[in-house]
């Protein structure tokens, strides 16, 4: 394993600072309200929906970024995507994720944008969905997760039966990504098989005005963009044979590859927060004088910086060689569950430090520590929680 960044990476973290120098912090100059101590109360309704102002910067944002190159180059390119290696990925999202508040997110798309279970759409159903993604012109949303079971969604309730030529759901999604926006989203429910077996589970492509499609209410979270995740509801709702998405009861084996892939990438997003923290904290800490000198001459703060930096650093390692026996091909389940549970857990440490050495300062919104620390909490939370990703881990070395 090399431990020097690929040349890829180096040059494509060059290419999008200078997108995001050009292209989106003029954006955030004009539009600092949406970034500032007050930014929750802007950006969403009082229902929580994100207002329309600002889904159009982000619209903006996409629309550059699918023609600079940048917004599905994660994708093969044979569908128009960049096919970067999750390695360079990881590394480019490490980066942009090493960032103060920002429009940044919208370059890659994140869970609205392309994803690599569309490749399983046949070419009719790439016409319709796959490629309006990659153009930056629809969005989607992948619902899986449902208020009953959570981490364990082999559980599901969500059911769907064959009347004919068509299928008829029913199902009860929580937490899911831009669902309050989609133009489409990509159901799972249980077409055959017992409760708790992944297999029988199947995939479907929902348009948003297909009848019984409705966005039950928006999530208010603690941390990140407010009115990104909402609860949706599919009630008797009926779709043609032609909207199942790759083969009947193998929905559950394409959202697994999913999930483990990402969570890499969300162990790369989990080592720039805490990145991010800790560089906020060590600024202040070289700025801030108490007794007659910088705090960070105490030896108690330079403890803990030294503390936050090798987390930092064994958090990155981590990420690095999970992406890198993916490359090869090799089993990554255990390093991406490594990974992904020890640098979220890092960048929730790190974060809570960082608010430590600001002190009161760090528990006001007049700083970015407490924002950074909101942020990192998820990480521990979605796409498996650090207890089933124990689980997970330990499942794998009793089968050593």
């Amino acid at each position: 394993m090399e431990f020097a960044e690929p040349s890829e990476a180096v040059q494509l973290k060059k290419a999008i600072d200078d997108f995001i120098e050009r292209e989106v912090e003029p954006l955030e100059r004009k539009h600092e309200e949406y970034l500032g101590a007050d930014y929750e109360k802007h950006i969403v309704d009082e229902d929580h929906y994100q207002v329309d102002e600002y889904r159009d910067i982000m619209e903006t944002i996409r629309k550059k970024s699918v023609e600079a190159g940048y917004y599905g180059m994660t994708m093969p390119e044979d569908v128009g995507g960049g096919g970067i290696d999750v390695l360079t990925r990881s590394i480019v999202g490490e980066h942009v994720a090493n960032r103060g508040p920002g429009f940044h997110g919208g370059i890659f798309g994140g869970a609205g944008g392309p994803t690599p279970i569309l490749l399983e759409l046949d070419e009719d159903q790439r016409e319709k969905y796959l490629y309006p993604v990659m153009e930056g012109e629809k969005t989607t949303c992948f619902a899986l997760t449902e208020p009953e079971h959570g981490s364990d969604p082999q559980y599901m309730n969500a059911t769907a039966e064959k009347d004919g030529d068509e299928w008829v759901i029913n199902a009860n999604k929580y937490w899911i990504s831009n669902g309050p926006y989609a133009d489409f989203a990509m159901v799972f429910a249980r077409t055959s098989g017992e409760d708790g077996e992944y297999d029988g589970i199947t995939c479907f492509l929902v348009d948003r005005d297909n009848p019984g499609f409705e966005v039950e209410r928006v999530h208010r979270t603690m941390g990140l963009t407010p009115g990104a995740q909402a609860e949706l509801r599919f009630d008797d709702l009926r779709i043609p044979e032609s909207r199942r998405l790759g083969e009947e009861g193998d929905g559950f084996v394409h959202a697994l590859k999913t999930l483990n892939g990402g969570r890499i990438t969300i162990a790369a997003r989990g080592v720039g927060i805490a990145r991010a923290a800790f560089e906020e904290a060590r600024d202040y800490a070289g700025e801030r004088e108490q007794f007659g000198q910088p705090i960070g001459e105490f030896q108690s703060i330079k403890h803990k910086l030294a503390d936050m930096d090798t987390k930092i650093q064994a958090a990155k390692m981590l990420m690095h060689k999970a992406a890198d026996k993916k490359i090869r091909g090799e089993d990554y389940i255990k390093d991406a569950s490594q990974a992904k549970l020890y640098a979220s857990e890092v960048s929730r440490e790190v974060a809570n430090e960082g608010i430590q050495i600001h002190g009161g300062y760090g528990y006001t919104k007049d700083f970015a520590a407490q924002r950074f620390y909101r942020d990192a909490k998820l990480n521990e939370i979605y796409e498996g929680t650090s207890e089933v990703l124990r689980n997970t881990i330990g499942d794998q070395l009793l089968e050593e």
